[in-house]
């Protein structure tokens, strides 16, 4: 057995799951465990991505001007103040990375994002976890638990998987109750599906020590390709831009996400659906006797009675073929999280639940 030890925190990390894609013996199988787009992806992102492959020969550019130019563009931000990553979550790790290390706080919520933990333990960070206020974020309990080592507060706002989402007066408060020594990161991943919002760029602009993220796996449908970004202070940007692989995105990826970014009907036209079946979900669900908050992103959590109902439902749902996310992980074990489809998929899911639940009012 190998005498090389790994540094600590890092044999403390679970292993991260994604959502299933496959059930055994099934052709129809409705994929909703991982909040993709039904839509698929842009029409002129695919034509960007296409294209692309006349230069897979030539090494990408490591500033990612272009990408980071249109991005500016289209969301009224300085492109000098936005780092691209390999997902969103590469650039959360390059705030870890840079930010904190053995022996440092980093704040996460109860049901928070679950790779926020991971990241902190990479670096020998402790991950301290405050409670939060049936199924939201509750600002006085992070403002509570900061110590003298704490270095980040994680929040996804939206939340994921709750689909819950603070104001912006609740955010603001967040965010000024801080000392100015510890960085909170905005994860703004769902901010297209909560209409109005502008994912934290505002609190950027107010507040030095405040990091947006962004990525184009949601809306933009190019999950598939691994981009996101970050927008914060040029200073913070310019470390963060210091631990980045020069060559971290190649050039077919930028090219599809140009054009995904500047592709803003298509965008809206996700959004409009999103919301409208949404609302139908969720509707529907607490009609048949379903918990299920408010939710501002591309899914809803719906809450069952107890565990064991969250598991019979769930596998009534695998017997027709359609899968979801157990979300016991994230200390929610009477809960299913739903990414929301398009009608048919909506349809079906909500004729099984329909069906289930009325079976178990019967039994």
């Amino acid at each position: 057995m190998t005498q090389i030890t790994p540094q600590p925190g890092i044999m403390d990390i679970a292993l991260y799951v994604s959502g299933e894609s496959r059930l055994p013996g099934r052709s129809d199988v409705l994929k909703l465990s991982s909040n993709e787009n039904p839509l698929g992806s842009s029409d002129k992102a695919r034509a960007a991505y296409v294209a692309a492959a006349g230069d897979l020969h030539r090494y990408p550019n490591t500033d990612h001007a272009p990408l980071r130019r249109a991005i500016g563009e289209v969301h009224g931000l300085d492109p000098d103040r936005i780092i691209c990553g390999v997902g969103s979550d590469e650039v959360l790790q390059f705030v870890v990375q840079a930010f904190a290390g053995t022996g440092d706080e980093v704040i996460t919520t109860e049901h928070g994002f679950s790779m926020y933990p991971i990241l902190a333990r990479m670096v020998g960070a402790v991950p301290v976890t405050v409670p939060e206020a049936d199924r939201r974020i509750d600002v006085d309990a992070i403002l509570a638990a900061v110590t003298d080592r704490t270095r980040i507060v994680f929040i996804a706002n939206p939340a994921n998987p709750t689909g819950t989402m603070l104001t912006p007066d609740e955010v603001q408060r967040l965010a000024g109750g801080l000392p100015s020594s510890v960085l909170l990161v905005h994860d703004g991943a769902y901010t297209e599906f909560a209409a109005g919002a502008d994912g934290g760029a505002g609190l950027v602009d107010r507040h030095p020590n405040v990091v947006m993220t962004r990525t184009f796996s949601k809306i933009h449908g190019l999950g598939g390709l691994r981009i996101g970004w970050g927008y914060a202070a040029r200073d913070i940007i310019d470390v963060l831009n210091r631990i980045r692989q020069p060559f971290n995105l190649s050039n077919a990826q930028m090219a599809a996400a140009e054009a995904a970014v500047r592709d803003t009907a298509f965008r809206d036209r996700c959004a409009d659906l999103n919301a409208r079946m949404r609302d139908r979900m969720r509707n529907s669900l607490i009609q048949m006797g379903i918990g299920c908050d408010e939710s501002f992103a591309n899914f809803v959590l719906a809450r069952f009675a107890d565990p064991a109902e969250a598991e019979a439902a769930d596998a009534a749902l695998r017997d027709d073929g359609i899968l979801v996310r157990r979300v016991a992980g994230y200390g929610l074990p009477a809960a299913l999280r739903i990414t929301v489809g398009d009608e048919q998929g909506v349809t079906r899911v909500l004729e099984t639940l329909g069906r289930f639940m009325a079976d178990r009012r019967g039994a």
